[in-house]
C-alpha cells in the first residue's frame, strides 16, 4: 500500500510541507476524485432509503452531483491552474482557495439534508464565486481571449439556479432543464479545451504524430455545440434536433481524425484523451438517434458524462498534476489502471444496455463499481502528490 500512496522519482528528496492550498488543481482534484469514488456508496444509501430526508434525491441528485459537484470541481481546479499561466497573474491560493473548497464541500453535504434553501444558495454561490475569482487575474492582465471561461462559469451558476428554483417551487421550468443546460455547457468546455490541448499533447508526446487542425472543422465543431445549446434553450425536439446532433457528430469525428489518434497507442497520457474525445462524437451520434426515436436519451447522456467527461477528467487530472508538481509526463501502472477502469465503466454503461436491454441493471451496477474503483485509485495515488510541494521547489 505504501508504494501505491507515494509517487516519488528515484533520488527525489521528500518534501513534507502541506501544500494542498498552493494552487487550484490540488484541492479540487483531490475532492473531485474522492467524491467520484464515494458517490456510488452515497447513491446506494439514497436507493436504500437511508437518506430519505435529503433535499435532492433519486436521479436528480445523481445528475446534479455529477455535474455541479464532480465535473465542476475539476473545471474550477483546472481553470485556476491554467488561468495563472494564461494571465501571468495569481489565482486563488491559501485561505481564499480553502474557502472556495469549503463552499464546494458544504454544497455537497447540504443537498443530502432537508435544508433546501441553504443547499440551493451554496450550490448557486460556488460557480459564481469561482467565476469572480477567475475574472480578477484575467481583467488585470487584459486576457480577453479567455473571458468566455468566466462567462461559462456564470452560465453554470445560472443552470444550477434553474435546478434549485424549480425544486423550491419558485420557477415553472422543470429541474431537468437546468441539467440539460449544464450538460451543453460542459460539452462546450470539453470541446474547447480538447481542441486546445489534445493536438498539442499529441505532437509533444508522440514524435511525428502529425496532429493537425482545420479552421473549417474547428468552426463547425464548436459552432455546432453552441447551436445545440441554443436549440435546447429554444425547446427544439424530435427529428430536427436529431439531424442537428448528427451533423455536429460528423464535425467532431472529423476533428478527432485530424489528430491522428491511432499514432498514440504507446503513450497512455495521450491515448486516454483521444479515447475520451471519441465519446463526444459518439454522444452526439446517440443523441441524434434519440432525436429520431431510435433509442433512449440515457445512452447519449452517459456517453457524454461517463465516457467523455470521465475519460477527459481522469486523463487531464493525471497529466496536469504531474506537470505542475514537476514529475515526468509518463503514466505508471496505477494510472493506466485508473484510465482503463474509467474507460470500461463507459463501455459497460452505454453499450451493454443497448446490446442487451435486459442487462441494464447489471450494467449500471458494474459501471458504477468500475467508475468508483478508477477514481478511488487516483485519489489514493495522488494524495501525496497533491498535498506536498513540487519536487523542484518552485511555487504551485
Amino acid at each position: 500500500m505504501e508504494t501505491l500512496l507515494r509517487i516519488e522519482e528515484p533520488g527525489a528528496r521528500p518534501l513534507r510541507r502541506f501544500a494542498l492550498w498552493d494552487l487550484g488543481f490540488r484541492p479540487f482534484y483531490l475532492l473531485a476524485s474522492t467524491f467520484a469514488a464515494l458517490s456510488i456508496p452515497l447513491w446506494a444509501l439514497q436507493v436504500s432509503g437511508l437518506l430519505g430526508q435529503a433535499y435532492l434525491a433519486g436521479p436528480l441528485w445523481h445528475a446534479h452531483e455529477m455535474l455541479f459537484g464532480f465535473t465542476l470541481a475539476v473545471i474550477v481546479g483546472f481553470l485556476f491552474t491554467a488561468g495563472r499561466n494564461w494571465s501571468n497573474q495569481p489565482t486563488p491560493t491559501g485561505p481564499a482557495l480553502a474557502a472556495l473548497a469549503a463552499l464546494w464541500l458544504a454544497a455537497r453535504v447540504l443537498v443530502l439534508t432537508p435544508w433546501a434553501l441553504a443547499a440551493a444558495l451554496a450550490n448557486i454561490a460556488f460557480p459564481l464565486a469561482a467565476a469572480a475569482a477567475l475574472a480578477v487575474p484575467f481583467v488585470r492582465a487584459g486576457n480577453r481571449r479567455n473571458y468566455f471561461f468566466v462567462a461559462l462559469l456564470v452560465l453554470l451558476g445560472l443552470a444550477s439556479g434553474a435546478v434549485h428554483l424549480s425544486q423550491l417551487g419558485l420557477a415553472s421550468l422543470p429541474a431537468w432543464a437546468g441539467i440539460q443546460l449544464a450538460l451543453d455547457i460542459v460539452l462546450f468546455v470539453m470541446s474547447v479545451m480538447g481542441g486546445r490541448v489534445i493536438p498539442m499533447f499529441t505532437n509533444n508526446g508522440v514524435p511525428g504524430a502529425g496532429a493537425t487542425r482545420h479552421p473549417l472543422v474547428e468552426k463547425a465543431a464548436l459552432g455546432g455545440v453552441l447551436a445545440l445549446l441554443l436549440a435546447d434553450l429554444a425547446g427544439l425536439r424530435g427529428p430536427a434536433l436529431g439531424a442537428l446532433a448528427l451533423a455536429v457528430a460528423a464535425a467532431h469525428a472529423a476533428r478527432w481524425a485530424l489528430w491522428r489518434p491511432w499514432r498514440t497507442l504507446q503513450a497512455p497520457l495521450v491515448w486516454v484523451l483521444h479515447l475520451a474525445y471519441l465519446w463526444i462524437a459518439l454522444h452526439l451520434l446517440l443523441r441524434g438517434a434519440a432525436g429520431f426515436g431510435i433509442l433512449a436519451e440515457s445512452a447519449a447522456s452517459h456517453a457524454l458524462t461517463v465516457g467523455a467527461a470521465g475519460g477527459l477528467i481522469i486523463g487531464m487530472m493525471t497529466r496536469t498534476a504531474r506537470g505542475h508538481t514537476a514529475r515526468p509526463l509518463r503514466a505508471d501502472r496505477w494510472e493506466i489502471a485508473a484510465f482503463v477502469l474509467v474507460a470500461l465503466a463507459a463501455v459497460v454503461r452505454v453499450a451493454l444496455p443497448l446490446l442487451a436491454p435486459l442487462t441494464t441493471l447489471l450494467a449500471v451496477q458494474a459501471s458504477a463499481a468500475l467508475w468508483s474503483a478508477g477514481f478511488g485509485v487516483y485519489a489514493l495515488r495522488y494524495w501525496s502528490v497533491l498535498t506536498r510541494p513540487r519536487l523542484d521547489g518552485k511555487p504551485g
